[in-house]
């Protein structure tokens, strides 16, 4: 189950980027410390089941839940997940796995029924309580950045503060990428504002307009940023926040971000 869950390729990528363990006393050292493997397999666990924590089958895993949920705020402040995220879209960039020069944004609503912040009422949900996630991808759909807010901030709120937090793409010689040529849009970013500012950064607009007739042909782009969420909300601890911690939501966000790139690598890697 746990090479399964986490396995050879993916665990080498995520070990040497973990966190050092404290140095274990010489005298009374206590209990071993669970595998990191382990626990690391409980949390892919829960983030593809969506059972509680306290769920987790101890005698599978070999740690409880407890201790994954642990492993996983270590893990998320420390940015285990977000590094690897970055190092497999290095290794995507390498094998020409990526169109950088598009990028797609969009955002979707998901219910909070465990309350914690930033959570607001959902306009689309009938006023329940929810967050928003929000997400840039490549031209092929692969998540460059994600974020997540309450559920009733408008998706033009985030649109430069994920620009701005677009990671900078190496894996090839040259000038490492970070910004794309065109970044395609919904209705939901047409502000005049917003395209100045993607204009300085060098980059173009492509933004549905509002009030204008529908079939504009930007959905010919646009629907890769619909497939992911698709991928991303096959987590079934994804369609619904459970965690009152927006970071540690955020961190199997991250998580699942690592997972779908992951898939998209070569088997024979």
């Amino acid at each position: 189950m746990i090479e399964k869950l986490v396995p050879d390729s993916l665990w080498q990528r995520v070990e040497p980027l973990l966190p050092p363990r404290p140095v274990r006393r010489s005298r009374y050292p206590g209990r071993l410390p669970v595998d990191d493997r382990a626990a690391l397999a409980g949390i892919v666990f829960v983030l593809k089941t969506g059972i509680s924590w306290r769920e987790l089958p101890r005698e599978v895993f070999g740690c409880s839940g407890v201790t994954c949920w642990r492993r996983l705020r270590a893990w998320t402040e420390a940015g285990v997940f977000d590094a690897v995220h970055k190092l497999l879209l290095d290794q995507l960039r390498a094998l020409d796995r990526l169109d950088l020069d598009v990028a797609v944004v969009d955002g979707s609503h998901v219910r909070a029924l465990k309350g914690g912040k930033p959570t607001g009422p959902s306009p689309v949900d009938r006023a329940r309580l929810g967050s928003k996630h929000h997400v840039i991808t490549d031209g092929n759909g692969i998540p460059l950045v994600v974020s997540v807010t309450g559920g009733n901030r408008h998706d033009s709120t985030q649109l430069i503060p994920l620009v701005e937090a677009l990671p900078v793409i190496r894996g090839k010689r040259g000038r490492p990428r970070q910004r794309p040529r065109w970044l395609y849009g919904d209705r939901g970013y047409d502000y005049d504002h917003h395209r100045k500012t993607l204009r300085d950064k060098g980059i173009v607009p492509r933004i549905a307009r509002k009030n204008t007739a529908h079939g504009s042909g930007l959905g010919k782009i646009r629907w890769v940023v619909e497939r992911m969420f698709a991928w991303l909300h096959q987590f079934k601890r994804l369609r619904i926040r459970w965690e009152r911690r927006a970071d540690i939501h955020l961190g199997l966000m991250h998580l699942a971000c690592v997972l779908i790139c992951y898939r998209k690598l070569p088997t024979s890697l």
